[in-house]
């Protein structure tokens, strides 16, 4: 009997156990651009932002919207960047300073000045499952 009342203990607790993960979506408008391709990133610190992802994707523009999907993302703070490939050679063209020569946009529409955006103005938590908006 004691067996069976700790089976059940074990497994009825396992039943309560959540994971404190979700999916991302990220919806763009793009009205400029019909077609092509947006290059999104996730950045999981402020370390890490625009140096080294921890996920990316590459998604197709239809009639200026796109919509980028991140599976299994854990609760956290995060920022997403993008850039839109205009020339379609898979990559963020820059001029001799670094700047960018192809449209960027990044999450809570964070701008930068004399730079690129700070992780703490592109920032947001998630706590479950999360759709964000960025507008070209």
């Amino acid at each position: 009997m004691k067996l069976v009342l700790s089976l059940f203990l074990i497994f009825s607790s396992v039943a309560f156990i959540t994971t404190d993960s979700g999916t991302l979506t990220v919806e763009f408008e793009i009205p400029k651009y019909k077609t092509g391709k947006i290059y999104v990133a996730l950045y999981s610190s402020k370390d890490s932002f625009l140096k080294k992802p921890m996920k990316g994707t590459i998604i197709s523009i239809t009639d200026g919207k796109a919509t980028a999907t991140f599976e299994n993302v854990t609760a956290g703070t995060y920022a997403v960047s993008s850039f839109y490939d205009k020339n379609g050679n898979g990559k963020l063209d820059t001029n001799f300073l670094g700047i960018p020569k192809e449209p960027t946009a990044m999450s809570n529409n964070a701008k930068g000045s004399f730079g690129p955006p700070k992780f703490k103005d592109a920032k947001f938590t998630m706590n479950a499952d999360t759709t964000i908006k960025i507008a070209y």
